[in-house]
């Protein structure tokens, strides 16, 4: 099955850089962005046949297939790399969620702010739209759903800076959130089927997702890192299908092309590859993660919502008509139906029979296209957990990823950064900043 996104072959591998990062994927390539906008030489080493990490998307049949296909959020303004580097197209799921419960449908709803607003004054608004939006009636069980208990946590949380959520006292997410409806909600944001994560994490994703609305990249996963890669500045250089078998502060040593002499070096692959080159490096736990991708000969009749099934009725954790949300991953009159699973993966028949009563249509004639599992697809973030975590080892050594972070796309992006900015200030050339970026203060010198 073809992988989309750029690849990089045979191209000469200079010996000497500023700074090597290894890891083509979106900490990677956010990373590179800014140390060659800072004026650096930077050579990005990828492993893999492509750039993209796990944002890797398959063409099948004219389908294109999301290996992972977390969403993202409408908060994040773009991909973060030199100031004139052109946005990622989104598309955006219908606002809120959709969520199934006694074989009824309910929309969920949390607006977005309106456009332009900023700081206290447009959280506040936030707050006051969540307040006044329609929400459809739930059947009479309370024990089951609570509307008003989360737009009421929603509400807190859109108007609460973040450092003031960092400060708060440490929980599990499920400690923290009681309500039945915040549970199921959190368990699709986190993919953390039991809500062991950090109430930081569960804090923040909910903030994130009541200032925005949940999307994903215009033509797959793939196109993110696609076009960080195609918009790296001058001076910046990838190769994939290189294997590094050797890394220290000056020197880098490959399979395929021998030393590369550098001034410093940035980590930029997951967590286990991170700490084979780094003996030392704490490796988390992983939660794994399936991905079901159907094509349905008729498209069942929840347009571009995200589905949640509050009677958790099968192993279905949330799904979605992706030829709905994105026309261009299906091909024309064609429907495409992706569904994520928090573990490993189960039979084809029991998604389709979760899936019917989900969305209320025969499955029956569903064709399935591909199974993608990744057992190791999201870093796990039990308490205690700091989403900041140091990228900064010793002057000279970095390491960044969605594992140093909110274990989050974002998270991977912002990592990237905080890393290029630390190396920039050792290596006395400044911070880069871009335009609306947020300061990540000084670097700090921590234990791995």
């Amino acid at each position: 099955m073809p992988e989309s996104g750029p690849r990089v072959r045979g191209a000469t591998v200079d010996s000497r850089t500023d700074v090597v990062v290894i890891g083509a994927g979106p900490a990677g390539l956010a990373a590179a962005h800014h140390l060659a906008a800072g004026g650096l030489a930077v050579t990005v080493l990828e492993a893999a046949p492509r750039v993209g990490g796990r944002m890797a998307t398959e063409r099948v049949d004219g389908f294109l297939l999301d290996r992972l296909g977390r969403p993202l959020g409408t908060a994040w303004a773009g991909p973060p790399g030199a100031p004139d580097a052109p946005a990622v197209p989104l598309r955006a799921f219908a606002p809120g969620v959709t969520v199934h419960s006694d074989g009824r449908r309910h929309r969920i709803g949390a607006p977005r702010p309106p456009r332009g607003a900023r700081g206290a004054r447009g959280a506040l608004t936030a707050v006051r739209a969540l307040a006044g939006a329609p929400l459809t009636p739930l059947p009479p069980r309370p024990a089951a759903l609570d509307q008003a208990r989360l737009g009421a946590a929603l509400g807190r949380l859109a108007a609460t800076p973040g450092d003031r959520l960092l400060a708060r006292p440490e929980r599990t997410a499920r400690e923290a959130y009681t309500s039945p409806l915040a549970r199921l909600l959190l368990s699709a944001l986190l993919y953390d089927p039991a809500l062991l994560s950090s109430s930081r994490s569960a804090d923040l994703a909910l903030r994130a997702f009541a200032r925005g609305r949940l999307c994903v990249p215009e033509g797959g996963a793939a196109a993110l890192p696609g076009l960080l890669a195609a918009t790296l500045p001058a001076g910046c250089a990838v190769h994939t299908d290189v294997w590094v078998t050797d890394a220290s502060i000056d020197r880098v040593t490959t399979k395929e092309h021998g030393e590369i002499a550098c001034r410093a070096l940035v980590v930029a692959t997951g967590a286990r590859a991170a700490a084979g080159l780094l003996p030392g490096l704490r490796v988390p736990e992983f939660q794994s993660v399936t991905v079901f991708h159907h094509s349905a000969p008729v498209a069942p009749a929840t347009g571009t919502a995200l589905l949640l099934d509050a009677d958790r009725g099968g192993p279905v954790a949330h799904t979605a008509v992706m030829s709905a949300v994105d026309p261009a991953r299906a091909p024309g009159g064609r429907t495409l139906v992706s569904s994520t699973v928090l573990g490993p993966p189960p039979a084809d028949a029991a998604i389709r029979a979760h899936l019917a009563r989900m969305y209320g249509v025969p499955t029956h004639d569903w064709d399935l296209l591909a199974v993608h599992h990744d057992p190791e697809a999201v870093p796990r973030t039990r308490p205690p957990h700091d989403p900041r975590r140091p990228v900064r080892l010793l002057a000279g050594l970095y390491v960044c990823g969605d594992h140093r972070d909110s274990a989050t796309v974002e998270g991977a992006l912002h990592s990237g950064r905080r890393a290029a900015r630390a190396v920039l200030a050792d290596l006395g050339r400044g911070a880069h900043r871009t335009p609306g970026a947020a300061a990540s203060g000084p670097p700090r010198e921590s234990a791995a």
